[in-house]
């Protein structure tokens, strides 16, 4: 099978390395990729919010399977223009990312499905802003109905500060606090049949502790030592299968990775968001961690075809991924600074981490930042604190003028 990975952050790397590893898997490319991803595929330039553009790269490389990783590909149809081109696409239709594109859409599938989640308001005017505040006060928590790269969201007690985040969107949903730990659960679904993959967590703001702005997402861990071990089942049943039933009821099967944010409350699971694509960083450590190849899976997805698949296979060991980002990020980043010592991170005695490449590129025999987050530095080991350990020592061999990361990334579920 020829495979043609469609983005350019550490989420298609750590896609391209799986599907690098998978014996189906007889080329591999990838547009536009980043300077790690070149290891492992050919890379190509394309406009990958041109369906068109895409659905041509795939049909002169001979793809017999597409992958797109981004969302905005996704809400911009690429995957329809690559089906119309007679391949196989993994990645749902336009208007089945509107789970993702469309904050305000989505609250409307879950209400028809009976999925449980946040009490919302849709907001278009100041009016509508002030009166969905005053009725659920702090702590204020503001969406951009819109996509806006995993930073349109603002949870604050200053309502001064939630009401001029929503003004500066064009619509907003305004929705109550949700209590308890965030749980990420991914589910490959072809539209019909849900195969859930294992929970991850994720660590949103920047700085330790919770701390600072939100973000893209600075380190994730997988599996979660402290969560129910009936959630899966649960969240299938409650969450995932409804919605999958909801969208094929409407006429828009949902076929690709349905991504489900959740909040574990006091009173029960509640859905925070759902995304149409892999979640990055969550990416990295589930990836790492499952045993069963990946393409198959994801071609029976694109060709509706996933009840034929057993369930997944998973390795017992635990994976950490630490994000180290440019200097100001998540602001205005600074970016071209030479990345040192990636070829250090894998020593003889501790073979078990490596670096998935975010925001990169080559310059000469230079890698450089290219971005906010640049690296994906990731680990495993035999539970959470070897792997944490590991990460973090591979961290330390990297050498980026500038950099930041969190130090906390898996320490409370570790045990430390």
């Amino acid at each position: 099978m020829k495979v043609l990975v469609i983005g350019g952050g550490a989420r298609e790397h750590a896609l391209c390395r799986s599907l690098s590893h998978d014996p189906d898997v007889t080329a591999l490319h990838c547009a536009p990729g980043n300077a790690g991803i070149a290891e492992v595929a050919e890379l190509h330039q394309v406009d990958a919010l041109d369906g068109a553009a895409v659905a041509r790269l795939a049909t002169d490389l001979g793809a017999g399977l597409v992958v797109v990783g981004p969302e905005a590909p996704l809400v911009a149809g690429v995957a329809d223009a690559v089906r119309a081109a007679g391949i196989a696409c993994f990645g749902p239709s336009r208007d089945a990312a509107r789970l993702e594109g469309s904050k305000a859409f989505a609250k409307d599938v879950m209400a028809a499905a009976g999925v449980p989640t946040a009490r919302s308001y849709v907001c278009a005017t100041p009016e509508e802003i002030d009166a969905a505040l005053d009725a659920f006060g702090a702590p204020y928590v503001v969406k951009d109905d819109g996509l806006a790269a995993g930073k349109g969201v603002v949870v604050t007690d200053d309502v001064e500060e939630a009401r001029a985040h929503a003004r500066s969107c064009d619509r907003v949903v305004i929705e109550e606090f949700l209590d308890g730990p965030e749980v990420s659960l991914f589910a490959i679904t072809d539209g019909t049949t849900v195969l859930p993959l294992t929970p991850a967590q994720d660590f949103k703001r920047a700085l330790d502790g919770d701390a600072g702005p939100n973000t893209g997402g600075m380190g994730a861990y997988s599996p979660l030592p402290w969560a129910d071990p009936g959630l899966v089942d649960e969240v299938m049943a409650s969450v995932l299968q409804p919605t999958v039933d909801e969208l094929r009821r409407r006429g828009t099967p949902f076929q690709g990775l349905l991504y489900a944010g959740l909040a574990i409350t006091s009173r029960g699971v509640r859905v925070i968001e759902f995304n149409a694509r892999f979640g990055d960083p969550e990416t990295q450590v589930v990836l790492a961690r499952l045993r069963t190849p990946l393409a198959r899976v994801l071609l029976h997805a694109a060709e509706g075809t996933l009840d034929s698949r057993p369930p997944l296979a998973w390795h017992d060991d635990a994976a950490v991924t630490v994000v180290v980002a440019s200097h100001n990020y998540p602001g205005t980043p600074r970016t071209g600074d030479p990345i040192e010592g990636l070829d250090d991170v894998v020593v003889k005695d501790e073979p078990h981490a490596y670096v998935l490449h975010a925001g990169t590129r080559r310059e000469g025999d230079a890698i450089v930042s290219a971005g906010g987050r640049v690296l994906s530095v990731t680990a495993t080991g035999k539970d959470l604190a070897q792997a944490r350990e590991r990460a973090y020592a591979a961290v330390g061999r990297i050498r980026l003028d500038g950099s930041q990361h969190r130090t906390d990334i898996a320490r409370k579920a570790a045990g430390e």
